[in-house]
């Protein structure tokens, strides 16, 4: 289970650095996208970007380099804020799957949308097992006899 683990956190770690960028780089593609009730759209951008990137940073570092050590809470806290960041952006994938982007930009159809806001609840559950917060479904089962 450890190497599964170790594979997602690095490919959960990449796909938020990437995500990251994209946010810091591009802000106004999501600022399209951002629910009317957000306010200072643009800065809540800006700032996601940063989440993504120190959540994806906080993944990457070492298990548990002490016990006393303030590190050895760095991967589940990652896990526990990119989880609880797939649940706040939901809504902005919800109006992007209802409304698209905004003028002629490129519109994704349902065969974007649907995939995606499907996914949500698993990247949820992916940022918890990559950040070590749970090991469901995995976790084996305990010998009645044990």
């Amino acid at each position: 289970m450890e190497r599964g683990r170790t594979v997602a956190r690095y490919a959960l770690a990449t796909i938020y650095v990437a995500a990251g960028v994209f946010h810091l780089g591009t802000p106004d593609v999501f600022v399209a996208i951002t629910p009317g009730w957000v306010p200072f759209p643009r800065l809540v951008i800006l700032v996601t970007g940063l989440c993504e990137l120190a959540g994806a940073s906080g993944l990457l570092l070492p298990r548990r380099p002490t016990s006393r050590s303030p590190l050895r809470w760095a991967r589940p806290a990652a896990g526990i804020g990119l989880a609880l960041y797939a649940v706040c952006v939901y809504p902005a994938n919800i109006k992007h799957a209802m409304y698209g982007l905004p003028g002629a930009q490129m519109q994704l159809g349902w065969w974007y949308h649907a995939p995606r806001l499907a996914f949500q609840p698993v990247l949820v559950w992916w940022a918890l097992f990559a950040g070590e917060v749970t090991s469901w479904p995995f976790r084996r089962a305990k010998r009645p006899d044990a």
